[in-house]
């Protein structure tokens, strides 16, 4: 048996039960992506967001994983099929700089690993490559994508799998190499330059040195792609720009990346009260990369993730409560991670068992699917600016049927336009209902009299992700989700410091739209 194994995308992409088409799709092509201040655009200058997954190529085998397990094609379809518009894919340098490795085809690098399973998984689904060069391969993955209507990033991820061997001048050769490649193939559209740095030259002076030249060979050799740039502390610290920003020949094509692991965040989750914890990282990443988007840059989160085997893990799910409320408040785009596993790994942070039987959490990339389109931005104009009421914990949206019905959530694609006041009521927006507090226990409900302490909602906790409200009786109450998704008040939970409490049903974030509901609705 060898150490490495192909797994991850697959176990994604097979969650939903989606029917497959038989036809071959033909190639779409991709115009050129420009940045036009925080925003990423295409070439008519309309918004494109993108909402990634990643697919890992820079294991030691350097073959696409997942591919001894389904064929690329119907792994393309199927990314498409979910709402995915992105792949990033990642790639050791030596792909493209150590020509004996690059000259093994991908049945002698499975070879040479001991890999006979994967041989045969191979050989069974993707003939076609089993083969060819390990590049060709590569080139073969990238062009399924685009067959499919799926941009590919290119993210050089290490130097030589299995080791943290790195040259600067060698990885800018690489870059330069790998961006000539792919110059002309219309659905590659960026290239992130390092994954994580990390070694001796992990500082400032280095960085400014090293990822300006790499991003001026890479603009050079394919001056159609987006140049991506990662930051210090195993890519979480791009403070230094507060002081000094690149100096580029080139504009409209820099984008900045930055990780969010609950993971990264240290002990943080499992020691402190979820409120307290997700305002202080909200805070810091606000601080340390977030205050791009202030000053007119766009930022990617290329990697975020969760454990997704079940179990109710607090601190796992207030992590990604807070992390998909600050997604959708400011909008980000992302690309969702799974990590590199070794043979016999039971990988709880793939959505599938470790026999690839049975799926682990189907809710979950349900959750991150509202994320998955913009809710604002350049040529995104379909309604007036507006709120929806966002429900991490599910990734819905609060909306109503009628006036006579309790509100519920629902899809986001489907949500009410709200207006939140300066006098602190929530107002559906043209109309002059507003939300109101009625009982503890009961549901929240639509009024028209709207001066009364019951229809004011404040925002408190340190997470800032309560609305508050008094209820007849004078009594303080938050705004909750009851078991069959309705929305009613309740006193509300988890502010004191309690660290084993979960937040999740009272956490609600208010954020800006342009995006109209896709369902036309009357008062009656």
């Amino acid at each position: 048996m060898g150490r490495f194994f192909f797994f991850s995308l697959l176990s994604l992409l097979v969650i939903f039960p989606t029917a497959i088409p038989q036809t071959q799709s033909k190639p779409v092509m991709a115009l050129p992506l420009y940045t036009n201040s925080r925003w990423i655009v295409d070439e008519g200058g309309q918004r494109v967001k993108l909402a990634c997954v990643n697919w890992v190529s820079h294991l030691e085998p350097i073959v696409t994983d997942s591919l001894s397990k389904q064929p690329m094609d119907a792994i393309s379809k199927k990314i498409a099929s979910m709402g995915f518009n992105c792949v990033r894919l990642t790639w050791p340098l030596f792909l493209v700089t150590n020509d004996s490795l690059a000259s093994l085809t991908v049945r002698q690098s499975c070879q040479s690993l001991g890999l006979s399973e994967s041989i045969a998984g191979i050989q069974a689904n993707n003939p076609s490559i089993i083969d060819l060069p390990l590049i060709k391969a590569f080139q073969a993955v990238v062009s399924s994508l685009g067959a499919n209507n799926v941009k590919v990033i290119l993210e050089n991820n290490i130097s030589k799998p299995g080791d943290q061997y790195f040259s600067a001048d060698l990885w800018i050769k690489g870059l330069s190499r790998m961006a000539t490649i792919f110059n002309g193939v219309s659905n590659v559209v960026g290239m992130s330059l390092r994954n994580e740095l990390q070694g001796p030259r992990q500082n400032v002076n280095d960085w400014y040195r090293y990822m300006q030249k790499g991003a001026e060979a890479v603009h050079l050799a394919n001056p159609d792609i987006l140049v991506i740039l990662s930051g210090l502390s195993y890519d979480k610290d791009l403070s230094f720009f507060r002081n000094q920003q690149v100096n580029l020949t080139f504009t409209r094509k820099l984008v900045y990346e930055v990780n969010w692991n609950g993971f990264s965040d240290g002990k943080a989750w499992k020691s402190g009260n979820p409120n307290q914890v997700c305002g202080r990282e909200v805070d810091s990443f606000m601080r340390i990369s977030g205050f791009l988007l202030d000053q007119g840059w766009p930022l990617l989160v290329s990697e975020f993730e969760m454990d997704q085997k079940g179990t109710n893990n607090v601190n796992d799910i207030s992590y990604m409560n807070c992390f998909l409320a600050i997604a959708a408040e400011l909008d980000l785009d992302w690309s969702y991670y799974l990590r590199d596993g070794v043979i016999g790994l039971n990988e709880y942070h793939g959505p599938l068992n470790m026999n690839w039987t049975e799926t682990r959490n189907l809710t979950f990339l349900q959750r991150i699917s509202s994320l998955q389109s913009p809710f604002r931005g350049p040529g995104l104009s379909e309604a007036n600016l507006h709120k929806v009421i966002f429900h991490p914990s599910t990734g819905l949206c609060v909306l109503r049927k009628s006036l006579t019905e309790p509100l519920r959530l629902g899809a986001c694609t489907e949500s009410e336009a709200w207006s939140y006041t300066p006098q602190k009521t929530l107002t559906l927006k043209g109309t002059y209902f507003c939300l109101q507090a009625i009982e503890l226990g009961k549901p929240a409900k639509l009024g028209i009299i709207c001066t009364g302490s019951n229809s004011k909602w404040q925002t408190i906790s340190d997470s800032k992700m309560y609305l508050s409200s008094k209820v007849n009786d004078g009594s303080t109450a938050c705004l909750d989700v009851d078991s069959d998704n309705s929305i009613v008040t309740n006193t509300c939970k988890c502010l004191s410091r309690d660290d084993t409490c979960d937040p999740g049903s009272q956490w609600f974030k208010l954020v800006d739209s342009t995006r109209s509901s896709s369902s036309a609705k009357t008062f009656n």
